[in-house]
C-alpha cells in the first residue's frame, strides 16, 4: 500500500514541461475576452486534466487513452462555445489539436485517423447552431474553404506526429530486441566460460588421476597377492591371520574399484557411435536404477515427445550417463514415500510428506543453432544448495558419506565427448533438475 502511494506521488510531481504548459495556458487565459469566467474555468480544467492525464492512463492502460481523448474533445468544444459569438469562428479553434495530437501519440495510424475524424466532426458540429441562426451567419464559399483547411490541418498534424511516434516505437522495439540478444549472448558467454573452466579442471585432474591410478595399481596387486598367499599358508592353523588377510583382500578390491573409476575418468573415451533412440536408452537406465532400489516407492512420470530423431551416440556410455543421474535421483528421494503414520500417545496422526516423484522428459531441441535431443531428469528430493551448484561437476566433490565424487564428473565428461551439454537448473524451488542435450551430428572420434 505504501509503495503504491509513493508511486502515485511520483506520478503527480510537476516537471519543467508541465510548468511551461501551465504558463502557455495562463497566457491564453489572459487574452480577450478576459472577463469571460467560463473561458477561465475551461482553461483551468484543461490544465488540471493535462497534469493528471498520465495518472489516468497509468491506472487504465487500455481504456485510459480513449477516455483522455474524449475528455479533451469535450473541453475543446466547450471552450469554443464560450469564446466567440459564433463558436465555429472562435480564434481558439486550434485547441482541437490537443485531442488530435494525443490520438496520434497514443494509437496507431488507423486509430489516430479515426479519433482525428471524431475531433473534426465535433468541431464542425459547432456549425449547426450557426446555420440555424441564419440571420446573423451565412456560410460562404470562402468560409467553407477556411473550415476545410482547418480540418485538413488536423489530419496533417495527426499523420506527421503519428509517423514520428511510430518510428520511435519501432526504434525502441529494435533496441529492446538487441538488448535481449546481447543479454542472451552474455549468458551464453558466461556458460561457455564456466564450461571452459570445468574442462580445464577436468583435464588437469584427469592427468593427475591417471598417473596416480597407474602408480597405485601395481602396489595394490602386490598387496592382494601377498594377502592371498598368506591366507593359504596359514589356512586352518591361525584363523585370526586368515580373517585379517581376508580384510586386506576385500579392501584392496575396494581400492582397485576406485582406481578403475579414476581410470575411467582420466582416459580418453573411444566412442562407438551408432544411430540410437534416446528414449530406449533412458528406459533401460530407468529399469537398471529401479532394479537397484527394489523397495523404493517412487512415482515415475514420463513425458516423451511422440517423434524423436535418432542421434549418433555411444549407447553404453549414454546408458552410464542416465543410470548415474537416475540413481542419484533415487538416492536423493530415499525416505520420501508420501504420507506416513506418526504415533503420539493414544492418537495416530498422518505426517504428510511430498510424494517421491521422478520426472523424465525427452523432446527435440536446438542448442546454439544445432538440432538435437534434450533429456530432463527431475526429482522431488531436497535439491542442491545454491552454494554447491557450481561444484557438483567437479571431480572428487561429493555430499554423500560414501562416495568419491567422480560420478557426475564422469557423466559430464561423457556428455562433453559427445559435444553435448549438461547443466543443473537454478530455477527449481524443490528437487534437482538436470538437463542433458545431445546433438544429432556425429561427435568426433
Amino acid at each position: 500500500m505504501l509503495d503504491r502511494q509513493r508511486s502515485a506521488i511520483r506520478e503527480l510531481r510537476l516537471n519543467w514541461i508541465d510548468l511551461i504548459w501551465l504558463v502557455f495556458l495562463g497566457g491564453l487565459a489572459l487574452l480577450p475576452p478576459v472577463n469571460e469566467i467560463h473561458k477561465q474555468l475551461i482553461l483551468f480544467a484543461i490544465a488540471v486534466f493535462q497534469l493528471f492525464e498520465g495518472w489516468l492512463i497509468g491506472r487504465l492502460p487500455k481504456r485510459g487513452p480513449a477516455y483522455s481523448i474524449v475528455i479533451k474533445i469535450l473541453l475543446a468544444t466547450l471552450l469554443l462555445e464560450h469564446t466567440g459569438l459564433m463558436a465555429i469562428n472562435s480564434p481558439y479553434y486550434p485547441v482541437f489539436f490537443l485531442p488530435v495530437v494525443s490520438a496520434a501519440i497514443y494509437f496507431g495510424p488507423v486509430a489516430a485517423l479515426f479519433w482525428t475524424t471524431v475531433a473534426s466532426l465535433a468541431y464542425l458540429s459547432l456549425l449547426i447552431p450557426a446555420l440555424e441562426d441564419y440571420q446573423n451567419y451565412e456560410l460562404t464559399s470562402e468560409g467553407a474553404t477556411v473550415l476545410t483547411i482547418r480540418v485538413l490541418f488536423f489530419f496533417i498534424a495527426a499523420i506527421l506526429v503519428n509517423r514520428f511516434v511510430m518510428d520511435n516505437r519501432r526504434q525502441v522495439q529494435r533496441l529492446e530486441i538487441l538488448s535481449e540478444k546481447l543479454e542472451e549472448t552474455n549468458r551464453q558467454l558466461r556458460r561457455a566460460e564456466a564450461e571452459a573452466r570445468r574442462a580445464e579442471r577436468l583435464a588437469a585432474l584427469g592427468q593427475l588421476s591417471a598417473g596416480l591410478a597407474h602408480e597405485i595399481r601395481n602396489p595394490l596387486g602386490v598387496i592382494k597377492g601377498s594377502a592371498e598367499m598368506l591366507a593359504q599358508k596359514v589356512a586352518g592353523s591361525q584363523p585370526l591371520v586368515t580373517e585379517l588377510a581376508g580384510y586386506i583382500s576385500s579392501e584392496v578390491n575396494r581400492l582397485n574399484a576406485l582406481v578403475v573409476r579414476f581410470l575411467d575418468f582420466a582416459r580418453p573415451s573411444k566412442l562407438e557411435l551408432r544411430p540410437e533412440n534416446i528414449g530406449e536408452i533412458v528406459d533401460y537406465a530407468l529399469a537398471a536404477a529401479i532394479a537397484s532400489f527394489p523397495n523404493a516407492n517412487v512415482k515415475i512420470e514420463r513425458q516423451y515427445a511422440p517423434v524423436l530423431p535418432e542421434i549418433q551416440v555411444d549407447r553404453q556410455l549414454c546408458e552410464q550417463v542416465f543410470v548415474n543421474l537416475i540413481t542419484n535421483a533415487f538416492q536423493a528421494m530415499e525416505g520420501q514415500n508420501g504420507s506416513s503414520d506418526k504415533i503420539s500417545g493414544d492418537t495416530t496422526s498422518k505426517d504428510e510428506t511430498p510424494e517421491a516423484t521422478l520426472r523424465l522428459s525427452i523432446a527435440p531441441e536446438i542448442s546454439h543453432g544445432e538440432p538435437g535431443v534434450g533429456v530432463t531428469v527431475e526429482d522431488s528430493g531436497p535439491g542442491v544448495p545454491p552454494d554447491l551448484r557450481e561444484q557438483i561437476f567437479n571431480p572428487f566433490f561429493t555430499s554423500k558419506k560414501e562416495g568419491v565424487g567422480l560420478g557426475l564428473s564422469i557423466v559430464a565428461k561423457i556428455v562433453d565427448d559427445h559435444r553435448g551439454t549438461i547443466r543443473l537448473d537454478n530455477n527449481t524451488t524443490r528437487g534437482a533438475r538436470f538437463r542433458v542435450f545431445f546433438p544429432r551430428g556425429t561427435a568426433p572420434q
